[in-house]
């Protein structure tokens, strides 16, 4: 992925499929006449709306080594109707483009002791801190409860994506199951854009292409998506159908980093099924206590102890 021989092809890739995706008509491009051989805008109508020359936008198209201004770079977005996620992920590639760096460092990610403190506080609520690549750094016992123990999984399996693609509990339990396993698709395109270099990051989209049909097709559309909250809709084996909304936090600091908290409607059946839910988790029903942390279920999943109370 990134620059090969003097281009970047994810680049290139990422503005012909957004291109390919724009109705001319919604662009307000007036018919001409000519037959459209591919969907969506031509090189030179996306050229024109956005004020630059059908050459210069030809040679980003083709991730030639040239650095748009940031109001080329936006203009260009408009132009093909990106939004603040597919516009970041352009400014990543462009920037790539420029001058590849790596972005992150290689260490393994650690969870602050002051994030695992707010993970045990919401013990009420299902909580999940999410790392690069989706990977998932640690879960309180109603996130274990509501998903999956991912603290159980082999530490090459504690990834958010993986499992909704790979494990068959997770295709049971999301009833918009194809919805949510886009957007973990589209969330991982966003990561490649700002880190291409992570080795990491390929090794997991090679096993991904490789055993999810589903998930090469949706990978070759590029299209990207930053998840900042939402509602998910959950067919649970003990509680039955529930609906969950979600936001998301980045601790200050640490942009790799986020906190993912799910909540239900007060008084609404949802709310029901989750205190049944959290009734079942505290009581240890099914679930192995481990002394060290009094019967509760935070346990980090990166290898960490638990802070001592």
């Amino acid at each position: 992925m990134g620059s090969v021989a003097g281009t970047n092809r994810e680049l290139a890739d990422f503005l012909r499929r957004a291109r390919s995706q724009v109705d001319p008509a919604r662009a307000g491009l007036p018919p001409d006449g000519r037959v459209r051989r591919v969907p969506g805008l031509r090189r030179e109508e996306v050229a024109l709306l956005a004020g630059v020359s059908t050459d210069y936008y030809a040679r980003l198209e083709q991730g030639r080594r040239i650095t748009p201004s940031p109001a080329v770079v936006e203009a260009i977005g408009r132009a093909l109707g990106l939004d603040a996620a597919g516009r970041a992920h352009l400014e990543d590639l462009i920037g790539l483009a420029a001058a590849p760096v790596r972005r992150r460092a290689a260490a393994v990610q650690r969870v602050r002791p002051g994030l695992y403190q707010l993970l045990e506080a919401l013990d009420g609520e299902p909580a999940l801190v999410l790392g690069r690549r989706t990977d998932v750094l640690a879960v309180n016992r109603m996130g274990a409860a509501l998903f999956a123990d991912f603290d159980r999984m082999p530490v090459a399996q504690r990834d958010y994506a993986r499992w909704m693609f790979l494990d068959d509990h997770a295709r049971a339990l999301f009833v918009d199951w194809e919805d949510q396993a886009r957007a973990a698709v589209e969330s991982l395109r966003f990561e490649v854009g700002r880190d291409p270099h992570d080795r990491a990051t390929a090794a997991l989209v090679a096993e991904l292409r490789e055993h999810s049909a589903e998930f090469d097709h949706w990978w070759e559309q590029h299209r990207v998506h930053q998840r900042t909250h939402g509602s998910k809709r959950l067919r649970h084996p003990l509680v039955g159908d529930l609906t969950v909304e979600y936001e998301t936090l980045s601790p200050p600091g640490d942009p790799d980093t986020t906190l993912f908290i799910y909540t239900t409607e007060p008084g609404s059946p949802s709310r029901r099924a989750m205190d049944i839910l959290a009734s079942w988790a505290a009581s240890g029903t099914g679930m192995e206590a481990r002394p060290e942390s009094g019967g509760r279920r935070l346990r980090p999943v990166n290898g960490r102890p638990p802070r001592p109370r």
